[in-house]
């Protein structure tokens, strides 16, 4: 698994050293450095094209999915210009906004771009996945005693802070976190917090089965399992499921036999029906109630968004987050959901920036996971992606969530490298000079 090119040495120290980086709270730099430093060379090699060195050059023009959300990613700077504007938040606001873009919306158009052009191969993510499941694995005996010894929760706030950022957590070290509701601990690793690290969790695990080598499919399959369930969090126990089998379930839309089994499932309905819809929402309260404060207080905070952006700012919204009451425990209104988020803080049309290429990308990996398990890794990640989506805002978050995105680029140029295969062998044959040329299927007929 060694690096083929010095791209692929950059990616892989870079997701090697993710612990070190944790460790002095360089995180959250290191991502945004990464983005618009691969991005600038990938646009760098586009231009120069055959002058660039053979091991790495691009491999192939920019698919139309990484245009999608190029434009989309670009629409979200637009929109903040426009509600920073409409609501007077003065020049100094703006340019911090417009910062705070490049570390977050813009992340997510560079890695795709990164990833579909740049010499990676998805076995080297694959394989650095697994190789920070190895760290933590080793750093997990010292974090998970450290409550129960009297170690402190908080080692320290790294001085990077200074760059900006969301908040102190994002460059803070931690062994452990206290849960406000029950007072017990709970474990976020690299993560700022728990439900995030558990999503972390899921998307090192779809990553970790794909290895080819038995040893470190073990170790990121276990580090990935650890995540999940240590931080507590009900999304990460839905995504341990969701995230691994809906993918490899995705043939059976194409066998008769499945639609046939589904048809008696639906008119079993008829007579069990009741019996199930009522099991299912008492599943349901039971999942809401499993963390009863932590679910009225994103109710709530969803509830308040909707009705401020319907009635204040439907367009273009409120141009960014606003401080919130003790009702939701001083959460700023327009945070923990992406859509509500978008929704409060760039109105319809923000929402609708993100809409487009997260859904394209969605059914273009549904599409494929249902004709050959190179999808089944993509699909995967837009699965965890969509379930973020409904607890976290996936902006903020996109600094920890690069390999995935640039996994998606990866995709992307695999299937047109597909299609440019099928094409090519579906040519007829050309002449040349009165003479078929030497394609393969020429030479075998002479």
């Amino acid at each position: 698994m060694a690096p083929q090119n010095p791209i692929e040495r950059i990616v892989l120290r870079t997701l090697t050293l993710t612990w070190p980086f944790y460790a002095i709270g360089a995180l959250y730099v290191v991502g945004p450095v990464l983005a618009w430093t691969l991005g600038a060379l990938a646009l760098v090699i586009l231009y120069l094209g055959p002058a660039v060195r053979q091991d790495m050059r691009a491999r192939g023009s920019i698919p139309l999915i990484v245009w999608v959300w190029i434009t989309g990613m670009a629409m979200m700077l637009v929109v903040l210009w426009i509600g920073h504007m409409d609501w007077g938040l003065g020049l100094k606001q703006t340019i911090k906004s417009s910062i705070g873009w490049a570390k977050g919306w813009a992340l997510l158009a560079l890695f795709p771009l990164i990833g579909a052009v740049l010499p990676i191969r998805r076995a080297i993510l694959v394989r650095g996945q697994c190789i920070i499941g190895l760290w933590t694995l080793i750093l997990a005996p010292l974090m998970l005693v450290a409550p129960y010894v009297g170690l402190p929760d908080l080692i320290f706030t790294s001085p990077l802070k200074a760059v900006g950022g969301p908040g102190p957590e994002y460059f803070s070290v931690y062994l452990f976190t206290w849960d406000p509701a029950s007072w017990t601990p709970r474990w976020q690793f690299y993560a700022p917090w728990s439900p995030f690290a558990a999503l972390l969790g899921v998307i090192m695990l779809i990553f970790a089965l794909e290895d080819r080598s038995p040893k470190w499919r073990a170790i990121g399959v276990a580090a990935g399992l650890l995540m999940i369930f240590a931080s507590k969090s009900r999304m990460g126990l839905v995504g341990v499921v969701a995230c691994t089998v809906g993918p490899r379930m995705m043939p059976l839309i194409l066998r008769g036999w499945a639609w046939q089994m589904v048809a008696a499932l639906v008119a079993s309905l008829a007579v069990f029906g009741s019996v199930v819809f009522g099991a299912a929402m008492d599943f349901v309260s039971a999942f809401k109630g499993a963390r009863a404060d932590s679910t009225r207080v994103r109710a709530t905070l969803q509830r308040i968004a909707s009705e401020r952006w319907q009635n204040e700012a439907f367009w273009f919204g409120h141009g960014t987050v606003q401080p919130g009451s003790h009702a939701v425990e001083y959460m700023p209104i327009g945070s923990h959901h992406t859509w509500f988020g978008l929704l409060f803080v760039k109105g319809l049309v923000g929402m609708v920036s993100l809409v487009i290429p997260f859904v394209w990308q969605m059914t273009i990996t549904m599409l494929d996971a249902a004709r050959s398990k190179r999808g089944y890794l993509p699909m995967g990640i837009m699965m965890t992606f969509t379930l973020l989506s409904f607890g976290e805002n996936i902006e903020i978050e996109a600094y920890l969530l690069w390999p995935a995105m640039m996994m998606l680029g990866i995709h992307a140029r695999e299937l047109a490298e597909a299609r440019g295969r099928a094409n090519a062998s579906a040519q007829p044959e050309k002449l040349v000079g009165g003479l078929v040329e030497d394609s393969p299927a020429s030479l075998h007929r002479l």
